[in-house]
């Protein structure tokens, strides 16, 4: 990802993008489109903890995949009869080319029959099968390290990563994330969470409550 972005992105208000992504789709409809690829990826945010969890704890607005940045193209050919639209700083380019995926790191699948979004990708830095943590590259973990599995076989991202990235801006949803999750994490993870707290975030008000 680049630090300018392209001319050209549209800003969509809020009631839009809320009625755009009334339809999106849930992690098991996606995991059916990419079971077989060779590349690593998970599901995200706030539907990872869900996958942790075992269970659907609230309404999701949205869905949310990673994958390395390189892998992008085997992710997207599962998908040709949708389109990608590259996001960034509130801004949405329609059908983004080579350049503005370069400077962008979030990708929306679009069904370009009803205009509806149905899941987001993020594009995340790596070094080879290394992930790389874009809000501070010094914490560098295998992708087999933080990939972890539901029993149908679902990818999603583990539970102390998603955290560390709601951690940046606490909406009142990722508190509320936060202590539904915290009970559910033994002391290995509660471990991990700090310690990577510590070095992004440091002094958060979480590693409080990690430490009781």
């Amino acid at each position: 990802m680049t630090n300018s972005l392209p001319p050209g992105g549209v800003v969509l208000g809020a009631d839009e993008l809320e009625d755009r992504w009334r339809n999106a789709w849930r992690p098991e409809q996606v995991a059916g489109r990419l079971n077989d690829v060779d590349t690593p990826w998970c599901v995200a945010a706030g539907w990872a903890l869900d996958l942790f969890r075992g269970e659907q704890s609230r309404r999701h607005g949205d869905l949310e995949i990673a994958v390395p940045a390189a892998a992008f193209p085997e992710i997207r050919e599962r998908f040709s009869e949708y389109e990608f639209d590259a996001v960034g700083s509130g801004q949405v380019w329609t059908a983004a080319g080579a350049e503005t995926l370069e400077a962008t790191h979030q990708t929306w699948l679009r069904d370009p029959a009803s205009g509806q979004f149905l899941f987001d990708v993020f594009r995340e830095p790596h070094e080879g099968d290394t992930w790389i943590c874009r809000r501070d590259p010094r914490l560098r973990l295998s992708y087999d390290a933080i990939i972890e599995q539901t029993a149908e076989g679902i990818p999603y991202l583990m539970p102390e990563l998603v955290l560390l990235f709601k951690a940046k801006a606490v909406r009142p949803k990722d508190q509320r994330d936060f202590e539904g999750t915290l009970p559910l994490l033994d002391r290995a993870r509660r471990g991990r969470l700090s310690s990577w707290l510590e070095l992004v975030h440091a002094g958060h008000p979480w590693l409080a409550e990690l430490a009781a």
